[in-house]
């Protein structure tokens, strides 16, 4: 005999959760899901990558600007600032370098 207290032909407490016994699972954590994003999910992903790729990009500029471009700028400023094209020039002629400007050992 049971021991549940039940009646012997009596009929299980009906469930909430019918669809479980007609092979659609339907549980508890379903319903606390959030509802994925079906409308504008590629326009938002790409205003997320276009911000981030602005960024990225600003972010190169600057660091190529101060880590290559000024230190270059300055090392051409710090040539030049002392330079006599002249003085190069002798050297160069008295190198033979210039065939248009012999050197003076030719003559």
């Amino acid at each position: 005999m049971r021991s549940s207290g039940a009646a012997a032909g009596a009929r299980p407490a009906a469930r909430k959760d019918l669809g479980a016994e007609r092979g659609n699972p339907v549980t508890m954590s379903a319903a606390l899901l959030p509802k994925p994003q079906m409308r504008g999910l590629l326009a938002r992903r790409m205003k997320f990558h276009l911000i981030g790729a602005f960024v990225v990009s600003m972010g190169s500029a600057v660091l190529f600007k101060f880590a290559v471009a000024e230190p270059r700028k300055q090392a051409y400023a710090d040539f030049y600032r002392n330079y006599d094209p002249m003085k190069d020039f002798e050297a160069m002629k008295a190198a033979g370098v210039l065939e248009s400007a012999p050197s003076k050992k030719c003559w």
